[in-house]
C-alpha cells in the first residue's frame, strides 16, 4: 500500500475483470505478520471493501507457508498500544467486507495465520497444507476469534484436539471436516482460487454480496434468527423493485 513502511510486505494486485489479489509477501520469515504488516492488511482490505472495480479478493502467502503466524521476534511489537483497534485489525476488516474473500492456503497456517485463514469465506488448499493452533504452547489467548469459530467449523471434539494439543490439522483432513473447499496441487492454488472466483463473477453481483452478508449473519444465529434475516432480506428486494417501478411511471 502506498506510504507505508512495508510496501513489499503486503502485496496488492487488481485484474481488470474485477479479481484483486493480496499477497502476504515475507517468505523467509514464512511470512510472519509484524504490527505494520497487520495495520497494511486491515488497511488492503478496508480499500478494496470499497473500490468497486474489484468484485472478489484472493488471499495468499508468497514461498512455501501461507502465514506462519506473528513474529515472535517482534511480539511487545505487535501487541503493544490499542490492538483492538478496528481499523488497524486486519480480521475486523476481513469481517466486515462485503466482497467474498477466497483464502489460497498453499502451506503452513500457524495461528494468527489460522485466525486469518479463518476469516475467508471459501478455503483453496495445497496438498500437505496444514493448520496448526499454537496458543496452548505459548500461553497466549486468541483474539482473532479461533476459539469460537473453529468448533462451528470442525466440531467441538476435533477442535478441542486441534487447540487444546496442538495438533496440526491437514488440508486433507479439513476438506472431509468442510473447511476447506478444494485440495489442489501446491502450483495449481491461485489457478484454483482464480477459477473459483470466476465462477463467483458470473453471477449478480448485487445477490453474491447480499447472499454472503445473510449466510455469515445467520451462521452466527440460531435457526429460527437466521430465517428472519433472510426474510427481512426479501421484503426489501420487494420493497425496492417496488419503488423502481413507482419511478418509472
Amino acid at each position: 500500500m502506498e506510504g507505508s513502511s512495508s510496501d513489499k510486505l503486503i502485496v496488492v494486485t487488481r485484474e481488470p475483470e474485477g479479481i484483486a489479489t493480496v499477497t502476504i509477501n515475507r517468505p523467509k520469515s514464512l511470512n510472519s505478520l509484524t504490527r505494520p504488516m497487520m495495520v497494511d492488511l486491515a488497511k488492503a482490505f478496508k480499500a478494496l471493501a470499497k473500490d468497486n472495480s474489484v468484485r472478489v479478493i484472493i488471499l495468499s502467502g508468497a514461498g512455501r507457508a501461507f502465514c506462519s503466524g506473528v513474529d515472535l521476534t517482534a511480539a511487545q511489537d505487535v501487541f503493544k498500544g490499542d490492538v483492538k483497534d478496528p481499523e488497524a485489525d486486519p480480521v475486523v476488516q476481513m469481517e466486515q467486507c462485503p466482497k467474498p474473500i477466497i483464502g489460497a492456503i498453499n502451506g503452513l497456517a500457524i495461528t494468527a495465520g489460522f485466525e486469518i485463514a479463518l476469516a475467508c469465506d471459501m478455503l483453496v488448499a495445497a496438498k500437505g497444507a496444514a493448520f496448526v493452533d499454537t496458543h496452548a504452547r505459548f500461553g497466549i489467548f486468541p483474539s482473532w476469534g479461533l476459539s469460537q469459530k473453529l468448533a462451528r467449523f470442525i466440531g467441538p471434539n476435533k477442535a478441542r484436539e486441534v487447540s487444546l494439543a496442538a495438533m496440526p490439522l491437514s488440508a486433507e483432513e479439513a476438506e472431509k471436516l468442510g473447511f476447506v473447499n478444494y485440495i489442489v496441487d501446491q502450483n495449481e492454488v491461485l489457478n484454483k482460487a482464480r477459477q473459483l472466483a470466476g465462477a463467483i463473477m458470473k453471477n449478480s453481483q448485487d445477490l453474491v454480496l447480499r447472499y454472503k452478508s445473510v449466510i455469515n449473519d445467520g451462521y452466527k444465529l440460531d435457526l429460527r434468527q437466521g430465517l428472519a434475516i433472510e426474510k427481512l432480506h426479501n421484503e426489501k428486494k420487494v420493497i425496492k423493485a417496488m419503488q423502481y417501478k413507482n419511478k418509472r411511471k
